[in-house]
């Protein structure tokens, strides 16, 4: 039995990327919210060089990247969204009919939100870069170091988009996972002060805290983003996500679909 099921291991899972892709591209909630997320951070850098709308001391990075926060929610929203949507319509039975193996279904459907949300938001947020440098004035704001923060910034859009997914897969209700997963976005900045010396751990716990720290906003003081460099937090929140994801995964194998 192993010497055939092993070689059909990559195309299952080469076939179970190719059915979450054309799902993904085929629901309107997760094709509109996918587009809002990458539109925004190009308005906000309009809207903020038009209106001349940033702190002396922010960074032409952070300044046009304004609205890359909430443009992180709407991808995080988006990998939640690929799941619960098939539990709300009954297809899940459908895909795991087609794709017996749940771990490789979960492993698909996380590998198509980072590839996605990574990309747009790379492209995106870059776009709002180059937007904010040339209507802002010369010499009035410090530039930032873009590079290689927009790589790190588009990390942290996949990052969320994965966490997103963790925790549809746990809720597996819509509404209760776009909540859920923005509370988690929101909290550890919130609540890390009240936790005294660990609050550099705790408030550097979302994806949110390492993308204002990436972008150089200074919005991103320690008692708001925790006090970790912006590499570490980003690779902290990694972590915390690869390790909900594996709770999604064995509570997706137990249950019934």
């Amino acid at each position: 039995m192993t010497p055939t099921a092993t070689p059909r291991t990559p195309a299952l899972a080469s076939q179970a990327l190719s059915y979450e892709w054309i799902k993904f591209r085929s629901v309107r909630s997760t094709v509109w919210t996918t587009a809002a997320t990458a539109a925004l951070p190009v308005l906000g850098a309009v809207f903020v060089a038009a209106t001349g709308s940033l702190q002396p001391d922010d960074t032409v990075l952070g300044g046009s990247l304004t609205l890359s926060v909430v443009a992180q929610m709407l991808a995080a929203v988006v990998g939640a969204l690929v799941v619960t949507g098939e539990y709300s319509s009954g297809t899940i039975r459908t895909t795991f009919a087609a794709v017996p193996r749940r771990g490789t279904v979960l492993a698909a459907k996380a590998t198509l939100v980072a590839a996605v949300m990574y990309v747009l938001a790379l492209l995106s947020c870059s776009a709002a870069y180059v937007v904010g440098s040339a209507m802002l004035p010369d010499g009035r704001y410090a530039q930032g170091d873009p590079l290689p923060a927009l790589f790190g910034i588009a990390a942290s859009f996949a990052v969320a988009a994965v966490l997103g997914l963790a925790v549809g897969t746990l809720v597996r209700h819509s509404a209760g996972a776009v909540t859920t997963v923005i509370g988690v976005l929101l909290l550890p900045s919130l609540f890390g002060p009240l936790f005294g010396d660990a609050e550099r751990w705790i408030a550097g716990l979302s994806p949110t805290a390492a993308l204002e720290k990436l972008t150089q906003t200074s919005d991103a003081t320690a008692d708001t983003v925790g006090s970790l460099g912006p590499w570490p937090s980003l690779l902290l929140v990694a972590a915390c996500t690869t390790a909900l994801a594996l709770a999604a995964l064995l509570l997706l194998r137990r249950r019934d679909a």
